[in-house]
């Protein structure tokens, strides 16, 4: 089993406020303050998991660049209060950040829970046939 440290566990006390602030924001008609703080809670979080090196070495891969481009400039699009579009920005780069994530995370979901109506249609749109 791995072992968790104490800087871990403050990463994932910051990710759980951060998506605290980040739909609390959402459902306050996009309120940039709470976006925003919501945004440097999740930078600040993961870098508390994984650290300060293993997330520049995430966020700056060549192949993520625009990802990274995206997904940053729409934090600081947020943060110049502009949250509509910050919050497009960042979507967009969040899913090119982690597009590779996607298929193993439903899979690992698939999984754990037999879920019977989406087994099957998930089953049936794969093939091609």
């Amino acid at each position: 089993m791995v072992a968790i440290t104490e800087f871990q566990k403050i990463g994932i006390g910051l990710m759980g406020f951060s998506l605290f602030f980040l739909v609390f924001g959402m459902l306050l008609y996009f309120d940039s303050v709470l976006l925003g703080f919501g945004n440097i809670l999740f930078l600040t979080g993961l870098t508390f998991i994984i650290g300060f090196k293993r997330t520049a070495q995430f966020f700056f891969q060549r192949h993520k660049i625009r990802g990274s481009f995206f997904f940053l400039g729409g934090v600081s699009l947020v943060l110049c209060r502009w949250p509509i579009i910050g919050m497009l920005a960042e979507s967009y780069g969040f899913v090119l950040l982690f597009r590779s994530f996607f298929p193993m995370a439903l899979g690992f979901v698939l999984s754990a829970v037999n879920i019977p109506f989406l087994n099957t249609f998930l089953s049936s749109s794969s093939s091609m046939v």
